[in-house]
């Protein structure tokens, strides 16, 4: 009697041999369990539309490819919206020369893309008894009764999960922008120190090591990617920037005279002295004071805005920074909100509004002021080197009224740029012959000329 071992028994498949069915692979049959589960579209989406969306949103998150979710896409043209409904199943059947027209890949190019969206979970086979791809629909519901091909039910299982990623992947590129934002203020907050420090002639080879490590250091912050990299990046940009700016208040503190009068003051001499104006309120108050005409005044009345009562002799533009330097530097910057110039704080953001932008509040004081003024200059492209020269030369609170006027000039007065008008006030500042209260009287009468069609109390006093 001769036996016959199970490879050798008649009908059997020996282990290994090629059937030419479907590997069963974990991706595949992870696939499958979750294709059993469906049952409709998930709570909260009423359109595979939604469904498609919530998975490209989180394609870059799964680290798949534009041509899987081209193929994905492509799949869901295919579907009716009663093959997501409850009872239904997304299952599609297009041919294999079908899709290799749509995609322009070869039939193993193909079969490997199906594998690809296999194995990522994304979708799974129905398979016919023939190998073959068809489907069939009832008349009249459109139920499909029959099918073989593309089961897309995974894609409804994870919607949650898609997502979840789409709104990390969100968050995460909101604080990559927030984290790039902070590296281009210190990176632009250290090339300002530079230029500073050039301007002040400061020894260059102390500044030579910080233009080399931020240049590396803002180089590779471009191709970091992790959230938690890009924040230790930024952290020491941040941080060489802080360092260098006290570096450099020392190297210009040491530039400085000892002395407040010195700083304060200017330069001794007849011919170098500060200029003084004289007033004559009764002779010819229009060229001798800084108080607005009487017409002006009447239409400025009108508007609602009311001017300071007159100040003491004092706190004039000569005076004022005489006073100043007999106080120390201390005294330098007014806190209150009274006149300066025969301006006040509110007075002259009425007159210059480009200057509110920078303020907090409808009535600032004068430290306010001058560092509303500060910001505002960077708009002018006025460099700190200059500012500083500007305070030097006629006092913060003076350098802050006249970047206010310059704002307040139309494009066309200028010749060349605003920085470069404001650098003629300084030249001049420092030579005795800038006259700023002249100026703020013609600003004066500028803004209450109304424009044609409008009276002055239209344009409110802000």
């Amino acid at each position: 009697m001769t036996t016959e071992s199970a490879q050798e028994a008649q009908g059997t498949i020996r282990a290994g041999a090629p059937t030419g069915f479907r590997r069963l692979t974990q991706g595949l049959l992870a696939a499958d369990r979750t294709a059993n589960a469906f049952d409709g579209l998930p709570d909260g989406v009423k359109l595979q539309g939604q469904l498609l969306a919530a998975f490209k949103a989180a394609a870059p998150s799964l680290g798949l490819g534009l041509r899987l979710v081209h193929a994905i896409d492509w799949l869901f043209r295919f579907t009716q919206p009663q093959d997501w409904g409850r009872g239904g199943r997304p299952i599609v059947w297009p041919s294999a020369s079908l899709q290799q027209e749509a995609f322009g890949l070869s039939p193993t190019r193909v079969k490997a893309l199906n594998r690809a969206l296999i194995e990522a979970g994304l979708i799974t086979m129905r398979d016919s008894p023939n190998g073959k791809r068809y489907g069939r629909r009832d008349p009249k519901t459109k139920l499909i009764t029959e099918a073989y091909g593309f089961d897309l039910s995974p894609l409804a299982a994870r919607h949650a999960e898609f997502v979840r990623l789409a709104e990390e992947a969100k968050a995460h590129r909101a604080e990559m922008a927030r984290l790039r934002r902070r590296a281009t203020i210190a990176r632009r907050g250290i090339a300002q120190i530079l230029e500073t420090a050039a301007d002040y002639g400061l020894p260059s080879d102390e500044w030579v090591s910080l233009a080399r490590e931020s240049r590396n250091l803002t180089s590779s912050l471009k191709a970091i990617e992790r959230l938690e990299e890009m924040a230790l990046g930024v952290e020491s940009l941040e941080r060489r920037q802080h360092e260098a700016r006290e570096k450099l208040e020392m190297r210009l503190a040491e530039l400085m005279p000892a002395s407040p009068e010195a700083v304060n003051s200017d330069p001794k001499g007849t011919e170098n002295g500060p200029h003084y104006y004289t007033y004559k309120p009764d002779l010819h108050p229009e060229q001798d004071t800084v108080v607005a005409s009487e017409k002006c005044k009447s239409e400025v009345a009108r508007s609602g805005f009311k001017y300071p009562p007159p100040e003491q002799p004092h706190e004039r533009y000569g005076a004022d920074r005489e006073h100043r330097a007999g106080q120390g530097a201390e005294a330098a910057v007014r806190t209150d909100s009274g006149t300066k110039m025969q301006i006040t704080s509110k007075e002259l953001t009425f007159l210059a509004p480009r200057l509110r932008g920078y303020l907090r509040t409808s009535e600032p004081n004068w430290r306010e002021i001058v560092d509303a003024a500060d910001y505002l200059r960077g708009e002018l492209g006025v460099s700190k080197s200059l500012w500083g020269e500007a305070c030097l030369a006629m006092g913060r609170e003076s350098a802050a009224i006249a970047i206010a006027i310059v704002s307040a000039k139309p494009a066309e007065h200028f010749r060349s740029t605003p920085g470069g008008y404001f650098h003629g006030m300084v030249t001049k500042a420092k030579s005795g012959e800038l006259n700023l209260a002249r100026t703020i009287w013609g600003l004066r009468q500028a803004t209450s000329r109304p424009r044609r069609g409008q009276s002055f109390g239209s344009r409110g006093a802000g």
